[in-house]
């Protein structure tokens, strides 16, 4: 059932992205009165799964899943129709159009994309709300668990202060993604402050240890369930260990740090029962645990058990617009210095480019609207921004040779558009081998 709900996620965020991408190439184009032969639903190579021709137009369904097109008359694109382009110019085909009008046709895939992510970040600015935790409301500092997190340098209770010289407001989900792309963050240990400098391979690094987050909110040690083999009898579910050996321990990492020093032990402890403190005696096993399973509780539970304020920003649907505008740009700044931190060999970030499975991966075992709504906004940015690249091939290819006509007067000869067209396929071809070769490599050496 796991796959099935992660499939349906990754198929119909893929779907609603790449038919209105492609809608943003065939409203202009018809705008424009050029005719387009064919809308499809991934790719329909030799056959396809379900089509039918309105008008001029045939709109179909690919069988292979690697994206969509439309096929606009006199266009040099991926189906090399080289008797079409042999042929004298018709008014109705693309390379009949003025410059303008085929620049705007090419950039209408991207520019849906774009304002897709904007939209969806309004609407749920409108439907869900904002919650986060303040920053000053993290009096005991952040988690950390991230083994690369500690090699560079830090350590459970510190605060972050700043993330490249921006102050940090809010303590959200944002957080990591800021310190992935950081170069030094301050941060603030024993009531001092001190600048961490990021290691220029610190994306490759996080790729060689266990997956957790980076920095996360410290939480208690709640107690799930107790096994019947467990010899911890005296310890109950919904328990959380509040002391542990004369010590407080208001923390997860505190009664870990506690139980590491005291294996094969019966030590004291005092737990929170039913909003009572109530002492126990636990048994340590020789490996530090024990042999309780343990959970994390809901933001709501940890506010009322005093360890965070909660704050939750309602907006009207006139206040939700600058907010989701605002998320939308930071989203595209923060794919922008990605790309940028992939194309330098020096940080190895290229190791962790990722085909068809690892965005099959970002979506949860569970349905979520909110995180469905959230993944997909963050795809159709990173749709946006790579068909931008200006490779030939991509829209930015053609945007770049159109934007070379319309300074210099000068369209490119077919035969030059061609070469380039295969040259750019080529390449594509390559780049999605090797995001694709990166998934099976990961999952081979389970990495």
């Amino acid at each position: 059932m796991e796959i099935v709900i992660k499939l349906s996620q990754f198929l119909l965020s893929l779907s609603l992205l790449i038919i209105l991408h492609e809608l943003g190439h065939f409203l202009p184009a018809k705008a424009f009165k050029t005719r387009v032969e064919k809308f499809y639903l991934f790719f329909d190579v030799k056959y396809s799964l379900l089509k039918k021709k309105i008008g001029e137009t045939e709109y179909g369904i690919g069988w292979l899943p690697l994206g969509g097109y439309v096929k606009i008359s006199g266009m040099i694109d991926e189906s090399m129709d080289k008797e079409q382009m042999a042929l004298p110019p018709q008014p109705w085909e693309f390379r009949s159009k003025p410059a303008w009008q085929r620049l705007i046709i090419m950039l209408g895939g991207v520019t849906v994309n774009f304002i897709l992510a904007f939209i969806i970040y309004i609407g749920m600015a409108y439907a869900y709300g904002d919650s986060y935790i303040s920053n000053t409301d993290l009096k005991d500092g952040i988690l950390i668990e991230n083994q690369a997190m500690i090699n560079a340098g830090f350590k459970s209770g510190d605060k972050i202060v700043a993330v490249d010289g921006e102050k940090i407001i809010r303590f959200d989900n944002e957080i990591n993604s800021k310190i992935i792309l950081a170069k030094e963050v301050v941060i603030e240990r024993n009531g001092s402050q001190q600048t961490i400098k990021m290691p220029n391979d610190f994306v490759d690094q996080l790729s060689k240890f266990e997956k957790v987050p980076l920095a996360a909110i410290r939480i208690p040690f709640a107690i799930t369930e107790v096994p019947a083999e467990s010899l911890n009898k005296e310890l109950k579910a919904k328990d959380i260990i509040v002391s542990l050996n004369g010590q407080k321990t208001r923390y997860l990492d505190e009664v870990k740090s506690v139980l590491e020093k005291n294996k094969n032990k019966t030590i004291p402890a005092i737990v929170l029962r039913d909003q009572k403190e109530i002492p126990v005696n636990v048994i340590v096993s020789n490996v530090g645990k024990m042999g309780v399973s343990i959970g994390g509780l809901s933001l709501e539970t940890l506010e009322k058990l005093g360890y965070y304020k909660i704050t939750h920003q309602n907006y009207s649907f006139i206040e939700s617009i600058p907010f989701g505008i605002e998320k939308g740009k930071d989203q595209l700044v923060g794919y922008g210095k990605q790309l940028k931190m992939i194309f330098n060999p020096e940080t190895k970030a290229y190791k962790q480019v990722g085909g068809f499975h690892a965005i099959y991966n970002i979506f949860p075992s569970s349905w979520s609207w909110e995180v469905f709504w959230s993944i997909t906004a963050i795809l159709s940015i990173m749709l946006g921004v790579m068909n931008l690249l200006p490779i030939p091939a991509l829209d930015g290819g053609h945007v770049m040779f159109l934007l070379y006509e319309i300074v210099s007067g000068k369209k490119p000869s077919d035969k030059f558009l061609e070469n380039a067209q295969m040259v750019g396929f080529v390449l594509l071809i390559s780049l999605l081998l090797f995001a694709n070769g990166n998934d099976i490599y990961k999952a081979i050496m389970g990495k």
